[in-house]
């Protein structure tokens, strides 16, 4: 009797694929208590990641004292960076003003993310990005964590303004002055460095004279280094120390940018005197306010031709940080970079 035998092949059985998560946490505080929070949330994160069958764990990304408004947070950006080289299939955030609280920055990254085949899960929404409803759901909460954003923005701006209206100090870092309860108040070793950079100044010396001498002499600024041209600047130009203020001279230009802007008139400016101790009398502040304005004049550059415009001039910017293009002529031709 014949025997029939059949040679049955197994094959290499497949692995259960391991997905390598990853978690980002967030304040915008540098605030102790904050802090602590940061602490508690990375601390948790790397816990369930690391106990959960199937997931592989990547890293908990994280940002302290930064804005959810902007998406130049280093920690941010070294998500999206590793998640472009492929290292991450999944990233857990604890709610959506966590990741953003930008619209249009939380759609577009996560857009590219859902290109990249890499799913989101927000907990307190409990919204995986990669599901069919996902992005709606997404669009809508998102609108609401930017107003928040903007509320918050509006609540801090009355509370300044009323600062400015009582007359209290916005900026509490300059040289010869400490904020105490709101008051600025004369610390005597930095003041005589003031004074003395304007009787230098008001005898004839040039600010780049006065740096070498202070420097020589070892003489600090207010955080400790070494003296510049700007920081001189700024001080002969601070009116400040005349025990008078002049505040709101610059603004916010709005919660998403946050881009300081010069006040040239959109908003009123507050001007209240005898609020402090002076360190420079105001007849001397003036006058090193004409030299200043004189010497400008004197040894401002001669005005040049205007440069040439080309048919791609301002038009062409970069994805990535927002400047604008620029013609080069090189071996090969003109090029633009």
């Amino acid at each position: 009797m014949s025997r029939n035998i059949e040679k049955i092949n197994f094959g290499t059985p497949e692995m259960p694929r391991v997905s390598r998560v990853a978690a980002y946490a967030r304040v915008s505080s540098g605030k102790d208590e904050m802090l602590h929070s940061l602490s508690a949330q990375i601390s948790r994160y790397s816990d369930m990641i690391q106990k959960h069958p199937g997931w592989l764990y990547a890293c908990v990304y994280s940002d302290e004292a930064k804005t959810g408004t902007r998406d130049s947070r280093e920690g941010f950006q070294r998500l999206l960076s590793d998640c472009r080289s492929g290292r991450i299939d999944m990233i857990i955030v604890k709610s959506i003003s966590r990741f953003a609280r930008n619209t249009v920055t939380l759609i577009e990254t996560v857009r590219e993310l859902k290109t990249l085949g890499i799913d989101v899960f927000f907990e307190e929404q409990n919204i995986h990005t990669l599901s069919s409803e996902g992005e709606l759901i997404l669009t809508i909460l998102a609108g609401y964590a930017q107003e928040e954003a903007l509320s918050v923005s509006e609540n801090q701006k009355w509370r300044v303004k009323r600062n400015f209206e009582a007359g209290k100090p916005w900026n509490s870092t300059i040289l010869g002055y400490r904020n105490v309860n709101g008051v600025l108040t004369v610390v005597p070793e930095e003041a005589a460095v003031v004074k003395r950079i304007y009787e230098l100044y008001l005898s004839g010396c040039g600010i780049p004279s006065i740096v070498k001498k202070l420097n020589a002499e070892g003489a600090k600024t207010r955080f400790g280094r070494s003296f510049s041209k700007s920081g001189i600047h700024k001080i002969l130009r601070n009116y400040t120390y005349t025990g008078n203020l002049l505040l709101q001279k610059t603004f916010r230009e709005d919660c998403i940018t946050k881009r300081t802007v010069r006040n040239t008139g959109e908003y009123p400016m507050y001007h209240a005197e005898n609020t402090h101790e002076a360190i420079i009398d105001l007849k001397d502040f003036l006058l090193a306010q004409e030299i200043i304005s004189e010497r400008e004049k004197r040894f401002a550059p001669p005005k040049t031709a205007s440069r040439p415009v080309y048919p791609f001039t301002s038009l062409i910017a970069c994805a990535g940080c927002g400047r604008k293009y620029r013609r080069k002529v090189t071996r090969s031709g003109p090029v633009w970079i």
